[in-house]
């Protein structure tokens, strides 16, 4: 399977874009970009999501990815659409098929030992430690006992204050979504707030 992608293991955080709807999605994407977040994630959730992969894959300097991908059609699809890499929210092994025949690294979503084990026999470029919430940091570092090989990225929970504890958990990169892009400026298409938040998420990683 492919491995992660230069920018985001630079970067270290990727933007999780979900919401019914994307408005001024070039100018968000943009955004995140210049502040220093160059790996975004469309989720399936948005209407005419392919469209909007499609389109921001042409984007300069950004990393497309498609998220909440669940099924070897929707992997197909986000991939002939231009996305990068592909994030399921569970363990999903057809995702992992199609991704391996492009070459296409995948974000296999997992929480429980069971389910970080079953992840890894898909052979992902990373574990997305989700809902990261439900435990925090300190369910990353037990986990990260038996699976001590295993490159995890938290999400769900994740923001600008708790980025150092999850970094300091043994995290390769974090997942944000709602306390980097709120739903409500993703619809509105309101980048300032978008931009300033990412601004604030990259100094905190900066500072780790």
């Amino acid at each position: 399977m492919a491995g992660l992608p230069p920018e985001l293991l630079q970067d270290r955080i990727v933007a999780v874009l979900r919401a019914p709807s994307l408005t001024n999605a070039d100018g968000i994407i943009g955004g995140l970009a210049a502040a220093g977040i160059r790996t975004v994630e469309l989720t399936y959730t948005i209407g005419d999501v392919l469209q909007h992969i499609e389109r921001a894959a042409k984007l300069p300097g950004v990393i497309i990815g498609a998220g909440t991908v669940l099924s070897e059609q929707q992997a197909t699809d986000a991939i002939n659409a231009g996305a990068k890499f592909l994030v399921t929210p569970a363990v999903r092994p057809a995702v992992a098929v199609a991704a391996a025949k492009h070459g296409i690294p995948v974000l296999m979503g997992a929480w429980t030992p069971t389910e970080v084990a079953a992840a890894l026999d898909c052979a992902p470029a990373a574990v997305k430690l989700f809902p990261g919430e439900m435990g925090g940091p300190g369910h990353l570092m037990s986990l990260r006992g038996p699976f001590s090989k295993a490159t995890f990225i938290p999400s769900g929970g994740v923001s600008a204050t708790n980025a150092k504890d999850w970094l300091a958990a043994g995290a390769v990169a974090l997942s944000a979504g709602g306390s980097l892009a709120p739903a409500d400026a993703l619809v509105s298409g309101n980048a300032e707030v978008i931009i300033r938040a990412a601004q604030t998420f990259v100094q905190a990683v900066k500072a780790v």
